[in-house]
């Protein structure tokens, strides 16, 4: 069976906006997170210093966005000289969690802060200082007595663990690229997974390499006791640059999400395109679970 995501009819959701010069160049790879009445999203943004910013947006369907003027987060120190990129958020013990890259001449490295209401952020600075080191997310409860973190060692998809949220370590490999598929060069996680019946199911984006490398999504699912175990993998991508919006742009033949979304009996994966555009695409529960039991 093979899965593909569904493009919502109104894509783009948004675009860049020239009258704010923080974002007027770029916008893309959103993290969102839907709290049972409010959708909100925090999404990477680029003006004309090229230097990556955090705007907010909240929505009550999931679709229509409204946007704030002025971003909600925004680079303080000097490992963030160059921006704060690609966030994703996890719900744990009332506050929202977010993992971002810090981005300097000196590192990418994975940072981490927490809120409760998207404006007023508790920062810890970077948690895994290994350079380059990105695309992290945190599973939604712990699961053997352990917090556990998924980044990105290139070209690999690891995790590491912790007692506290804020002391990281005990790093573990748990996927890499495959030769002769869609994700040949370098794997990384799309939004932190989220628990089912039948296991642990992780969007991720995998990247072929080409004259322009493309970058696309997939799914695995792992093991509910032992998420190190890849129970099962995207044999081909379940979405991939098609659109003109997605195949041109700041970066171009790209589809990139930080977040995957439960909301009713859909799942909504929001995604950047070509670093240009926020997009959304959606599939059944339905869909995902049969292709789970085949």
């Amino acid at each position: 069976m093979e899965l593909k995501l569904k493009r919502h009819p109104l894509n783009p959701l948004f675009g860049p906006n020239p009258d704010h010069l923080w974002e007027s160049r770029f916008v893309f790879n959103p993290a969102v997170v839907y709290d049972g009445e409010l959708f909100h999203m925090l999404y990477r943004a680029q003006g004309e210093d090229m230097v990556s910013r955090l705007g907010y947006a909240v929505s009550v369907d999931g679709v229509h966005f409204n946007r704030m003027e002025k971003p909600v987060f925004e680079p303080q120190e000097l490992n963030e000289l160059y921006g704060v990129e690609d966030p994703r958020l996890t719900f744990i013990n009332g506050k929202y969690y977010m993992c971002y890259t810090a981005y300097s001449p000196d590192n990418i490295s994975v940072a981490l802060a927490s809120t409760k209401n998207f404006f007023i952020w508790e920062r810890y600075g970077i948690v895994l200082p290994e350079s380059p080191n990105k695309d992290a997310g945190i599973f939604p409860e712990k699961v053997n007595g352990k917090y556990i973190m998924i980044h990105r060692l290139e070209p690999d998809i690891w995790f590491a663990y912790s007692d506290d949220l804020i002391h990281w370590g005990n790093y573990v490999k748990i996927a890499s690229p495959r030769e002769g598929y869609w994700d040949n060069l370098k794997i990384g996680l799309g939004g932190p997974p989220i628990k089912t019946k039948y296991g642990w199911l992780m969007l991720y984006h995998g990247v072929e390499e080409a004259s322009r490398n493309i970058y696309r999504l997939g799914f695995m699912l792992l093991d509910l006791d032992d998420p190190t175990k890849v129970l099962k993998r995207s044999e081909k991508p379940i979405l991939e640059p098609e659109e003109t919006w997605e195949k041109f742009g700041g970066v171009p033949t790209v589809v990139f999400s930080d977040a995957i979304v439960e909301y009713k009996d859909e799942y909504y994966i929001y995604y950047g395109a070509a670093d240009n555009y926020i997009a959304l695409a959606t599939i059944s529960k339905d869909e995902v679970f049969k292709w789970i039991l085949e």
